[in-house]
């Protein structure tokens, strides 16, 4: 399998995409006007405490108060922990109004951006990411990425951790799964690193005023240098110079050895064209995505949950309709694997497979899709079949998806994906008219409508317009105008 990372660079926006075997699967996207705070660490103030939510909202200077839970605030013991994540927090056992108090001043860190109506989600628990470890200044416990499946590299990274960490600052580690097979000196760097922006960190928490940014993540393309570089990856393709230079020169201070992977790609065509990525972009925020046999998903994303329907199209099989439903849910569960990460969407995911009778052929289906979930950098969890024949499952989100980060709702339809017949539109004119007139005084009246309603009216209802205009006693007039959407009307009184 190869692997490529390709870095694109305009002067107020970045995208990185990783492609495998020609198919894009992850995409990137950070706008200078906008960028993520995931991972940033602020100096903030509590706004106010709400006992009966057991959290607080916590002024850190981003445009909406955030959002910080009882359970973020509690030091919980440790225990091994999953790549990349902050190790899971038990249920309080004290109130949040014995925690936190309104006015104080509290350091946290961003670990969900504010996404739609909602701010920020904060936790007290610091972390600081680097290639091969994750910083928690706040714990003493060592954990190794549960994605290091062999016991004996486990133990010895544990161990060279151990003997590395400094012993007049003792500090909590987890060693991410890019650690498997380093060498000490390679940890040793990332330990040293590590130490010296908590530091700095620490340093800026004292001395720093409320609303600072006291720790900001790495930008868009050193993030993926250090977070996506894997042994399958075979180069890191960026089309800046600017950027690459950069680039060379974090590799060359955090992992030299990656030096050779990384190239300026000077073609005239734009990178992300040659590689078809701007088309998979374009299709990944179409609704239905089609299968090569035939079928196709339907992916709707809504405020609680985002639902994923297979069909089978126009496959037909070669066999039986058990045997067709089968091998279009197979196909089906990799190509839901790929649109979730390509998409980023998260929080409760309900799948809609196609009905299968036999049992062997539903755990072949969900093991199919567990093992395609299994390249996700994003948490996972997947359950059984349920009584209706869906899978439930969750994903973590902590950025917009991007739908989200490209699109906007739909003026015309205010975002409910469908408008108003034009013979709808027509009968909520007539009953405005008769609204207005036994209101205001008028001679005559004048409608302004969308062309299409107002060729409906005049084509179709003008046997209804004149048994109006007689019931009335007033003349009507009707004016297509090019500016008005479908469900715009005017009516105005002359």
């Amino acid at each position: 399998m190869s692997e490529e990372i390709l870095v694109n660079v305009t002067p107020r926006e970045t995208r990185v995409a990783v492609v495998e075997n020609g198919m894009l699967q992850e995409l990137h996207i950070e706008r200078g006007w906008r960028r993520g705070v995931v991972g940033n660490i602020y100096k903030g103030k509590v706004q106010r405490v709400m006992p009966g939510m057991q959290a607080a909202f916590v002024d850190i200077g981003l445009e909406r108060t955030a959002f910080l839970h009882a359970n973020d605030v509690i030091r919980p013991a440790q225990p091994e922990a999953e790549d990349d994540a902050l190790p899971p927090v038990p249920q309080p056992v004290r109130p949040v109004t014995e925690l936190l108090r309104d006015g104080q001043e509290v350091i946290v860190q961003v670990v969900k951006d504010p996404i739609g109506s909602k701010g920020a989600r904060l936790t007290t628990q610091l972390s600081i990411p680097s290639r091969y470890l994750v910083l928690l200044p706040q714990s003493r416990v060592i954990g190794v990425s549960a994605r290091i499946e062999d016991e004996t590299e486990r133990a010895r990274l544990k161990g060279l951790v151990a003997e590395l960490s400094p012993p007049d600052a003792p500090l909590g580690y987890i060693v991410r799964t890019n650690a498997e097979g380093q060498p000490s000196e390679a940890l040793a760097e990332d330990l040293a690193y590590l130490s010296r922006v908590w530091n700095i960190v620490g340093k800026r928490s004292r001395e720093a005023p409320v609303q600072a940014c006291i720790y900001e993540d790495l930008s868009l393309p050193l993030r993926a240098v250090r977070d996506l570089i894997r042994k399958d990856v075979e180069k890191v393709k960026v089309d800046s110079r600017e950027t690459f230079d950069r680039l060379q020169a974090f590799v060359a201070k955090y992992m030299p050895v990656l030096a050779e992977r990384i190239e300026l790609y000077t073609g005239n065509r734009p990178i992300f064209d040659l590689y078809g990525v701007e088309d998979e972009i374009q299709r990944a925020l179409d609704k239905q995505v089609p299968l090569k046999s035939g079928g196709y998903l339907v992916i709707d994303q809504t405020e609680a949950m985002t639902t994923v329907d297979v069909n089978t199209g126009s496959f037909l099989g070669q066999r039986n309709l058990e045997e067709t439903v089968y091998r279009t849910n197979l196909e089906a569960a990799q190509a839901v694997a790929r649109q979730l990460r390509l998409r980023n969407l998260g929080g409760i995911i309900i799948i809609d497979f196609i009905d299968m009778v036999d049992e062997e052929h539903r755990r072949q289906v969900l093991r199919t899709l567990e093992k395609s979930l299994a390249k996700d950098h994003a948490k996972t969890t997947v359950y059984d079949f349920s009584p209706l024949g869906l899978v439930e499952m969750t994903r973590k989100r902590t950025v917009e998806s991007l739908q989200r980060q490209l699109s906007e709702t739909c003026d015309a339809c205010g975002g409910r994906g469908m408008v108003k017949t034009p013979e709808t539109v027509t009968y909520e004119i007539f009953r405005e008219i008769v609204r207005a007139v036994r209101q205001f005084e008028a001679e005559r009246l004048l409608v302004i409508a969308s062309p299409k309603v107002v060729a409906r009216i005049t084509e179709d209802e003008s046997p209804a317009v004149a048994e109006l205009e007689e019931f009335l006693g007033k003349s009507i007039r009707f004016q297509a105008d090019e500016q008005y959407l479908q469900e715009q009307f005017d009516v105005v009184l002359l």
